[in-house]
C-alpha cells in the first residue's frame, strides 16, 4: 500500500531542504526531488549610484546580487516575507516587503517611489513578471539577471500524496513529465500564477495557497490524515 504521507518537494535547493523541514514538523514525509536547479550568473553590475532602490522577487535574486557587490546601502522592495528576510540577512537595512504576489509588489513600489525614480530589478534569466510593463512608466525600471533556473529532468517519485509547486517554472517542468504524473495525486501551488502552466491538464485535485507564500501553501496542504 502506498504511503499517503509522502509529499514531493519540487523546488530547487537550498529552499527544498527548508520546505522539507517544515513538512516534517507537520507530520508529512517529504520527498526532495527538485525539478529545477539554480545557477548563479555573473553579469556586470551597473553603476548603482544612479538607482534609488532595488527590487527582489525571490531569495535567489538576493543571493545572486549579494555575491556580485558589497553594496548594501540602497533601499529594497521584496515580494514577500521570505525574500525580505533574505535581504535583511544579506545586510540590507532598509527593506520593505509587499507580503504577497507580484501585483502586491507593483502596488508597493508605485506607492513608495516617486515618478522618474530609478529601480533596479534583480531577476532570473526568465523572470516571472515584466516589472517595467506592470509599473507602466511610473518609475524607470532596469533589470539585471543574476541567476537562472534550469530543469533537472528528474523523474517523478512514486507513491506520493501531494506535489508542491513553488513557481511557474516548476509547473512547466511538472507538466512536461506527462499527464499520468499530474493525475496521480493532489497538487498544491503557491499562487494562481504558479499554477497557471498546469491549466488545461486533467488534474483531479489542484489547490492554491491561502496566501502567496510557502506558509499559505502549507496551510492549503493541511496536515496528513491520522494513520489507521
Amino acid at each position: 500500500m502506498s504511503d499517503r504521507r509522502r509529499v514531493w518537494v519540487t523546488r530547487a535547493e537550498p529552499g527544498a531542504s527548508r520546505t522539507a523541514g517544515r513538512l516534517r514538523a507537520m507530520g508529512w514525509e517529504p520527498v526532495v526531488q527538485p525539478l529545477l536547479a539554480i545557477r548563479p550568473l555573473s553579469p556586470a553590475v551597473p553603476e548603482l549610484e544612479g538607482f534609488d532602490a532595488l527590487v527582489f522577487t525571490s531569495r535567489n535574486g538576493v543571493s545572486g546580487f549579494a555575491a556580485l557587490t558589497p553594496r548594501r546601502d540602497l533601499r529594497v522592495f521584496a515580494v514577500g516575507a521570505a525574500t525580505a528576510q533574505a535581504a535583511s540577512e544579506a545586510g540590507f537595512s532598509d527593506v520593505q516587503s509587499a507580503d504577497g504576489a507580484v501585483d502586491d509588489l507593483v502596488a508597493l513600489i508605485a506607492r513608495e517611489m516617486q515618478p522618474g525614480e530609478r529601480l533596479l530589478a534583480l531577476v532570473a534569466r526568465q523572470p516571472v513578471a515584466d516589472l517595467a510593463t506592470l509599473l507602466n512608466g511610473r518609475v524607470q525600471v532596469e533589470t539585471l539577471a543574476v541567476y537562472e533556473a534550469v530543469e533537472t529532468k528528474a523523474d517523478a517519485p512514486e507513491d506520493v500524496a501531494a506535489i508542491l509547486i513553488h513557481s511557474p517554472r516548476a509547473a512547466v517542468a511538472l507538466a512536461g513529465l506527462g499527464v499520468k504524473t499530474v493525475q496521480q495525486c493532489r497538487i498544491v501551488a503557491i499562487s494562481a500564477q504558479a499554477a497557471a502552466p498546469l491549466q488545461g491538464l486533467p488534474i483531479a485535485d489542484l489547490s492554491i495557497g491561502t496566501h502567496p507564500s510557502e506558509t499559505g501553501m502549507l496551510e492549503a496542504l493541511g496536515k496528513p490524515a491520522p494513520a489507521v
